[in-house]
């Protein structure tokens, strides 16, 4: 009996001398096969799945020996085929860090927030795809994407990376976008976990905040994200959370996302983010290990291995979770490797997010598209005849073709990396020259308010690009535009009421010039074709369709913390942060304080119109919403019409449910219907531990933004406890 047992134990693992090991039978499931792998390691080998340094030779840093230049490397084992893991930043692209794999370019996409405002989930995913397809062709199979921190504050540095301050905004398009990187046989994180929604001292302040709020606003961010996208791993955080820090956080880690979400992929922590041998409790790997005090999950989890502070079960269950989400997402069976890249194509879809994602906010008297009768155009400052701007940090991609690059300086070690304005070539100038015909295009840098109004004055139309530059580890003290911008578009609205101004920034930004101007646009960060799309746009050649991600607060006055947590604070100062909008974050916060806006969330104009008619709401179980859209202008055009939740049982809120993109040329209409999630109805109950939704009369309206009343309707629902 019991070599009959030993026999069918060996015939598990390998059914003869010349068959492939089993866990290589792809018609396992992906635990089957991870679980099968495991048993075969040795405890050396599981040891070293759970850590790993950065792959660079600079400064304390050095390259694992046949590793490239990338931000983090596991080391294969090659007795059981287990390939290495070699992880890209790739927020936006695949990263180059700071240029160190010579003539490695990579397709820079637009910023998440254009992303975003594409409201375009197709779009994200074909986005996410071409940044796993180019990842895998470089030999990269783990992209550290999928940000999907709420923008809670429009000073916060990282924002740009992110996609909205609405959590099914963000987990529809976050979701899509690492579907389309894992399609490529890539793993793709979600990040960061939770609560990153600063740059200041962001290894040292406490975001403080309830369990209900935080499940009803970033953590169902990352719930719908990681529920849609599958991501194989998570990516935690370098802020404390509730007094513990994030990759250290029972509540985040174990309870919430492993425990009640039962998220079976693996959780690796930012890089620098591990204070101690204590995280293993939750934490599964130590990433960038050399930016910690110690490698924690080396000798001392070992130690704590061996003293049973730590179990040998637990260690298993780390390995086999990376093991799980390699297998999963074909890093076994589709190994990455040399392959050609179709960068055109790739372009393609990154000119097409940043034109969809470039939001028309003002157009008066219908300036826009620009005519081609127009004798003179004024361009003026914000480097237009350099290129476009783009973000700072860890997700800076370096694309083919010219690039302008400015050292900011700073006072601390890494801000020879982080404190990099980049500029993409060709600029807005050349591209406006294409597309003007026979119209002069006149520039002016924009160095002196007085010399570009004199400029202004004498052309047909002026057009002023209005830049700011965001970057990781830093937020920005207030939300004008700096170096004197806000002056200078002033004068030159003031020399030319015909004046369009055209912004190239990571966050929503005041406008205090806003009523003396004609046209406004927001373009964000539009990657490497992004001057194209923003010419193709003021021309007419393309229709604009974005809307906005985010609100634009008049000023820091509507915002819940008016003054930015940490200014002025010395570096890693410990300080708490409270969140009195708890989840009515953004356009849910002006709808509690009846606060104004600038420009409400989802807000976008187009050339042409449209009319939304014939609403119909059904209830039960959750609400089942539908209605006409037609196009009732002369140019075909895409719109984006939102559904809200204006009432819940009688109670009064403002809350994002329902979304629908749909092109239609003139006179064509359509019929759109729409399933809110019934987590959208209701309410976390930390008591009864699940999402609570309370019977009564429901009230929505179809919407053109947050702030529009729009058609409206309601329904009944029956009372439910979903789970958490």
């Amino acid at each position: 009996m019991y070599r009959a047992v030993l026999a069918c134990c060996a015939l598990a693992v390998v059914n003869s001398a010349t068959a492939e090991p089993a866990w290589m039978n792809t018609t396992l499931s992906p635990d089957e096969r991870a679980h099968l792998l495991e048993r075969e390691l040795t405890m050396d080998e599981r040891f070293s799945l759970v850590h790993s340094p950065m792959s660079l030779d600079m400064g304390p840093f050095q390259r694992p020996q046949g590793a490239p230049f990338t931000a983090g490397y596991v080391a294969g084992i090659a007795r059981l085929g287990i390939p290495a893991l070699a992880q890209s930043d790739a927020s936006l692209g695949v990263v180059n860090p700071l240029g160190l794999r010579p003539g490695d370019h990579a397709t820079a996409m637009p910023s998440g927030q254009a992303l975003a405002a594409t409201w375009n989930p197709a779009l994200a995913r074909a986005a996410g795809a071409a940044i796993g397809q180019e990842s895998h062709a470089k030999g990269f199979n783990v992209l550290l994407a999928g940000g999907a921190n709420l923008a809670r504050d429009p000073r916060g540095g990282r924002n740009f990376e992110y996609l909205s301050e609405d959590p099914w905004l963000t987990g529809v398009m976050a979701g899509a976008s690492i579907a389309g990187v894992q399609s490529a046989h890539v793993v793709s994180t979600v990040k960061h976990f939770a609560l990153n929604n600063y740059e200041i001292s962001r290894n040292t302040y406490n975001a403080v905040i309830a369990d209900a709020p935080f499940r009803e606003s970033d953590g169902l961010a990352f719930q719908l994200a990681i529920e849609r996208g599958q991501p194989g791993s998570v990516m935690c955080a370098y802020n404390v959370v509730n007094g513990a820090q994030a990759c250290h956080s029972e509540y985040l880690l174990g309870k919430v996302l492993k425990g009640d979400w039962g998220y079976k992929g693996w959780v690796m922590s930012d890089w620098g983010a591990v204070k101690s041998v204590d995280a293993a409790k939750v934490l599964d790997h130590q990433s960038g290990e050399q930016l910690d005090k110690q490698v924690w999950f080396g000798a001392p989890l070992r130690d704590a291995v061996a003293s049973g502070a730590v179990s040998k079960e637990r260690i298993s269950d780390m390995v086999t979770r990376v093991l799980r989400s390699m297998f999963a997402n074909g890093l076994f069976d589709h190994p990455a490797g040399p392959a050609p890249i179709d960068l055109a194509a790739h372009g393609a879809v990154a000119q097409r997010v940043a034109a969809e994602g470039i939001v028309l906010l003002r157009n008066q008297d219908k300036l826009l598209p620009l005519s081609p009768t127009l004798k003179r155009i004024a361009v003026i400052g914000g480097n237009a005849s350099m290129g476009v701007l783009s973000g700072g940090g860890s997700s800076q991609v370096t694309p083919a073709g010219a690039q302008y690059v400015v050292n900011l300086g700073g006072n601390r070690p890494m801000d020879q990396f982080f404190r990099r304005a980049v500029w993409f070539g060709p600029g807005p100038l050349e591209a406006i020259r294409t597309l003007a015909d026979k119209t002069e295009v006149v520039f002016d840098d924009g160095r002196y308010p007085a010399a570009a109004a004199e400029l202004a004055r004498n052309a047909d139309v002026a057009i002023v690009f209005g830049t700011q530059w965001n970057g990781e580890n830093e937020d920005t003290p207030d939300i004008s535009l700096p170096q004197g911008q806000d002056a200078l578009i002033a004068a030159v609205a003031a020399a030319n009421p015909r004046t369009v101004v055209v912004l190239e920034t990571g966050n929503a930004v005041a406008m205090p010039w806003l009523e003396q101007t004609a046209a406004v646009l927001e373009s964000w960060y539009p990657g490497q074709h992004g001057a194209a799309a923003i010419a193709d746009v003021l021309f007419g050649r393309v229709n604009p369709s974005g809307r906005l991600p985010v609100s634009f607060p008049v000023s820091e006055s509507q915002l819940p913390r008016p003054q930015l947590p940490g200014f002025g604070l010395p570096p890693d100062s410990s300080y708490e942060i409270q969140f009195p909008e708890g989840s009515d974050v953004g356009y849910r916060w002006f709808a509690r304080t009846g606060a104004k806006p600038l420009f409400a969330f989802g807000h976008g104009l187009s050339y042409t119109s449209f009319a939304m008619s014939d609403l119909k709401v059904k209830g039960g179980k959750t609400l089942m919403v539908s209605f006409t859209v037609k196009n009732t202008g002369e140019r075909t055009g895409a719109h984006v019409p939102q559904v809200y939740l204006r009432s819940a049982a009688g109670k009064p809120l403002t809350r994002l449910i329902g979304f629908d993109k749909v092109e239609l040329a003139p006179g064509e209409q359509k019929r759109i219907s729409l399933a809110a999630d019934p987590r959208l109805l209701a309410n976390f109950d930390s008591v009864a531990h699940g999402w609570r939704i309370a019977a009564g009369e429901y009230a929505v309206s179809v919407s053109t933004d947050a702030a529009d009343t729009g058609l409206t309707g309601s329904a009944k629902v029956t009372t439910q406890l979903l789970k958490p």
